[in-house]
This record gives structure tokens, C-alpha cells and sequence, in this order.
């Protein structure tokens, strides 16, 4: 087992060191007029907050910035990405209509885009989170969100009065994409309160909003009155507004939909990466590079504070902030997991290859419903 660990992180290592290496380019400009994006969502953008909702608010943000038609964006909502033939026939059903470009917002989707990559060479597939790329014209765009979730840790931990937080994961200790933002939040709660614990509740669904409100539900009757997530819906908030207590959001700013409870939320900046992609491919200049932003390129952020935060909140968090965008790494110096086991010494951090790929531990005051 331990083998196998150190395998994957030397893959995960390696691969994103290919992501930082140019690749082969399209030599070839497309006019703005016949270029055409496919977007392949989990959900539809229609529901107003979340994860899709997100996703799509960037690409609106690209089809401004470069001044693209309605026409030119090929939207598939809905497509299950467990489902790797409605995935296929989403994907190909944008290429029929003129998509040179594809953006595959969700992890499910990633080894049908790897496949389809190969059979179709002069489309470029731009796949959300995951690890694989081809180092042709398919890569991987994700982002440092543990860095938001670590200042939205620090709204929480200021906020709950019973010191028990729950958070609604999406996944479990296996994926380090959601467990390091449960251990990025669970250290911004001790930051600023030391005698908090987070309970984490797993929906093992991407998108499901039922289950995620049951888990917050379950969450809530063990005594938490701060609910955080990782799941795509508002769903967690709403559960937490209905039950008098507060909410920590995920994706998008979920004030609006629960502004008695609603705290902030990290959020993603979908548009930093989606412009700045399809300009490249249409002026012929794009790389196959994997892409990982951070806090200080304005890709992930948290939503602005909400009336009900606490006193002092804002000062903390920005406090915070500067840190991170001057260098603080959130994972650094002494840490240790919930079984007692030291998972970085003093004047050492962990890599972002490991953070994204290879932590299946969870932080010491994380305990698991």
C-alpha cells in the first residue's frame, strides 16, 4: 500500500511537471466570427448558484471579453458524468456543430475526454480538476481553492458557538481534491479557534441535492451550527438557514439564497482561465499546459462577508489573505493528522502535487459523521 501511494505521487508529481512544459501549439488562428467553444456541464446554470452556475458565469465572462455570439457557445446541461456514453455523445454532439474548443467542467468526465482527445486531434479538450492530460491538445485547469478555503475557515471558526462544524463532502478520504479542503478549512477554524472540530458528512455524489441536504441535516442533529460543503448545490445552506444556524458555501456567493444564514463561500474566477484560453486557441498561440491558479491571480477568492458574520471577521480574513498572496502556503510547518500521525515537520510544507493528489489523511480536528 505504501508502494502505491508513493507511485501515485510520483505520477501526480510528474504530471504536473509536464503541465509547466510547452507543448505542441496550434499554428493556425481562427477568425472570431466562425469560432465556436463547447461547454459540457454536470448541472444546468439555470439554477442561479453552485458549481455549474460558476462554471458557466465564467464562460459568459469569455464570451464578453472576446465578443463571441450566443451562437458561438454550444452548451450541453445535465450530461451525468458517470455516464460515459451521454458524456461521448455530448462532447461530439459540440464538435458536430463547430466546436473547436472544449471545456469539460467535471472530474467524471475526464477519461472520455482522454479518449475522445486521440480520436479527435484538431480539437482542443480543456478538462476541469482531474490529473490526466495528453501533451497534445488535452490538458487540466484547476486551482488552488484550498487557499479560500482556509479564509473561509476563519468565518466559521469565528461564528459557531457550539465549536461543532459540519461539512458536507462530496467525496471521501480517498479524494485529495475534497479532502484537502475540509483540512484547509479545519486550519483556518483552528486559526482563529482552537476548540472548534469539523464533522465531516460524505455524500459520495458530485451532484445531488438530496443527499447533500440530508447529510446536512445529519450534521445538524449532531450539534453543528455551522454548515460548510464541498457539493455542487445550495442545498447545505438551505438546511442550515431552515434550522436557525450559519453557512459556509462553496462556488458561488449563496447569500442570496440564504441571507439569514449564509456566511461567504469560497468561490472560483472560471473566467481568468477561460478567456485567457480560448483567446490563445483563437489566435493560434495555445499550449498544451496545465493550469493550476491561485489567490493571487484573482482565479479562486471567497464571495464578499455577509451581515451575519462576526465582529472582527473581515480584519482576520484579510489578515489572512495578504498572507497567502505573500507566500503563506496553508499546508506548512508542523501538522498532524486525526490518527496523531506527523504529516509535515517543522520548516517543510506540502507540494501542491501532494494537496491535490495524494492526501488522504484528514487534519487533527477533523472528525469524520
Amino acid at each position: 500500500m505504501k508502494m502505491a501511494k508513493r507511485l501515485l505521487s510520483i505520477i501526480l508529481v510528474a504530471t504536473m511537471i509536464l503541465g509547466l512544459t510547452a507543448c505542441s501549439s496550434k499554428e493556425t488562428s481562427t477568425s472570431a466570427s466562425d469560432f465556436k467553444v463547447g461547454v459540457i456541464h454536470i448541472g444546468d446554470p439555470a439554477d442561479g448558484a453552485g458549481y455549474t452556475y460558476a462554471h458557466d458565469q465564467g464562460i459568459v465572462q469569455m464570451q464578453k471579453d472576446l465578443g463571441l455570439s450566443d451562437s458561438q457557445i454550444i452548451r450541453k446541461n445535465n450530461v451525468n458524468d458517470t455516464d460515459a456514453v451521454a458524456t461521448r455523445t455530448a462532447i461530439e454532439e459540440c464538435i458536430e456543430e463547430g466546436a473547436k474548443l472544449i471545456f469539460a467542467t467535471s472530474w467524471g468526465y475526464m477519461d472520455t475526454v482522454e479518449q475522445l482527445a486521440t480520436e479527435y486531434p484538431d480539437v482542443i479538450f480543456s478538462h476541469a480538476s482531474g490529473y490526466k492530460s495528453n501533451g497534445k491538445n488535452f490538458n487540466n485547469y484547476f486551482g488552488r481553492i484550498y487557499q479560500a478555503r482556509y479564509l473561509t475557515g476563519i468565518a466559521a471558526g469565528l461564528k459557531t458557538k457550539s465549536n461543532k462544524i459540519g461539512y458536507v463532502a462530496a467525496m471521501d478520504i480517498n479524494n485529495s481534491e475534497v479532502t484537502g479542503g475540509i483540512n484547509a478549512f479545519a486550519m483556518g477554524v483552528e486559526s482563529v479557534n482552537p476548540d472548534a472540530q469539523v464533522y465531516v458528512k460524505v455524500t459520495n455524489s458530485w451532484f445531488d441535492p438530496t443527499l447533500e441536504g440530508q447529510a446536512a441535516e445529519a450534521l445538524l442533529d449532531a450539534g453543528c451550527d455551522v454548515i460548510a460543503q464541498h457539493a455542487d448545490t445550495t442545498a447545505p445552506q438551505l438546511a442550515a438557514q431552515n434550522r436557525g444556524v450559519w453557512g459556509v458555501g462553496y462556488n458561488s456567493d449563496m447569500t442570496k439564497d440564504a441571507p439569514n444564514s449564509h456566511l461567504t463561500a469560497p468561490i472560483w474566477n472560471w473566467g481568468v482561465y477561460y478567456t485567457k484560453t480560448a483567446k490563445a486557441v483563437m489566435d493560434g498561440t495555445w499550449k498544451c499546459e496545465n493550469y493550476f491558479g491561485g489567490m493571487d491571480e484573482d482565479f479562486v477568492d471567497i464571495s464578499p462577508l455577509s451581515a451575519n458574520c462576526a465582529e472582527g471577521t473581515q480584519e482576520k480574513i484579510d489578515e489572512a489573505k495578504k498572507a497567502i498572496i505573500d507566500g503563506f502556503k496553508v499546508f506548512e510547518g508542523e501538522i498532524y493528522d486525526n490518527q496523531g500521525n506527523l504529516v509535515c515537520a517543522e520548516g517543510e510544507f506540502i507540494s501542491d502535487a501532494d494537496i491535490t493528489g495524494a492526501m488522504n489523511w484528514y487534519y487533527k480536528t477533523v472528525v469524520v459523521q
